[in-house]
């Protein structure tokens, strides 16, 4: 890489009407709570054989007897929302945090998980809505969907191709899962969005590692089926062996990439002050800190707060690392994720003068 410093400049969140708490269920489907080991959420995370096979195992074991597998809230999409309302909102934020106007924006990535559009994803109905008038494009790698769109664009903007990028991204699990499906119990919406232009000198990406995730092709898979109104929909499916693919392949991928993209920056692992995993988990920073031998301080978990939320996951918890004080100007950081049937990937940036959009609010519409 050369000495043009890019990377992120500012970065934004935004999250729907309604919190779901874990008293929901019991209330609503007391039933499926007490039948819930039979169901897809623990067919997915339990043990493939009797005893813990591998680090991932071990760091799900303490969460087997709770229902939830470790979810307390999650955030799903209001009356009246969509993935583009988030979306929208998380865009303007970022915008304005990083205070351009919109002629500055000069190319616009966006990532969208659970869309309303089938066919198309949601980049020309988001520009049209922010008045943008720079291309649009839609982005897909599963869950790894906005680190790969950060990698795109810092490499962009780095070409100098394009000087400020938009990237959004998105997820709305509520559309894709049916709350008869104990899957929905670990799963939330929201969106993120940031700003990628050059940075201060040495501050920005440093270096990256991509890999496919081909051996977990098959894990998920969408069918058409009724909802619980008796209306046909896209759902996402459990695939047979998912628990075993995930398991099996978690430790490789931490380690090819994070080590992989430490390298390209011309640094180790020890030398790293922050690391941000994507937790779909509510074990998974533990476990990446188990593999990469850091100390579990040394990273941050939204999992309980938001539930897996998909490609937003790193994003939110590099906002939230930020805007404790948990991470600093000029820190190194590692960015980790992972996609099922798509790609795992890590970065390594060094945290510039970022600018952060308002806090999400904590005063949603409960159901409990």
């Amino acid at each position: 890489m050369n000495n043009y410093s890019v990377g992120i400049r500012s970065l934004a969140l935004s999250f729907p009407g309604i919190i779901c708490t874990n008293d929901y269920y019991h209330q609503k489907y007391p039933q499926l709570v007490s039948e819930s080991e039979q169901k897809s959420l623990a067919k997915l995370f339990s043990l493939a054989d009797s005893t813990p096979s591998n680090e991932f195992d071990q760091e799900m074991m303490p969460y087997l007897q709770d229902p939830f597998r470790g979810a307390v809230e999650r955030r799903i999409l209001a009356p009246g929302e969509s993935s583009l309302t988030l979306e929208y909102r998380a865009a303007r934020d970022a915008l304005e945090a990083a205070n351009l106007a919109i002629e500055d924006i000069d190319l616009a990535i966006v990532t969208s998980f659970g869309t309303e559009e089938v066919v198309a994803g949601n980049a020309a109905f988001l520009v049209n809505q922010l008045g943008l008038h720079c291309p649009a494009w839609n982005l897909n790698s599963m869950c790894s969907s906005g680190i790969v769109a950060l990698q795109t664009a810092s490499t962009l903007v780095r070409a100098k191709e394009y000087r400020n990028i938009l990237v959004v991204t998105s997820c709305a699990y509520s559309r894709l899962l049916d709350q008869r499906d104990t899957l929905s119990w670990i799963t939330g919406d929201g969106a993120a969005a940031f700003v990628v232009s050059e940075l201060k000198a040495n501050q920005g990406i440093l270096g990256s590692k991509i890999v496919h995730s081909a051996e977990t092709c098959g894990t998920f898979h969408s069918e058409i089926a009724e909802d619980s109104q008796g209306n046909l929909r896209l759902f996402m499916k459990m695939g047979k062996g998912a628990n075993r693919a995930i398991s099996n392949t978690a430790t490789d991928f931490v380690l090819r990439c994070c080590e992989g993209a430490a390298a390209a920056a011309n640094v180790t692992i020890d030398q790293i002050d922050f690391f941000i995993f994507n937790t779909p988990t509510a074990w998974f920073a533990k476990f990446g800190a188990r593999i990469l031998g850091i100390n579990p301080e040394r990273t941050i978990n939204l999992y309980p707060q938001y539930g897996n939320i998909g490609p937003v996951l790193p994003l939110a918890n590099l906002y939230h690392a930020a805007l404790s004080g948990k991470i600093h100007e000029n820190d190194l950081i590692l960015v980790y994720s992972f996609g099922a049937s798509a790609n795992a990937t890590a970065t390594v940036m060094r945290w510039g003068d970022v600018a952060l959009g308002p806090a999400p609010s904590s005063k949603n519409l409960a159901l409990n």
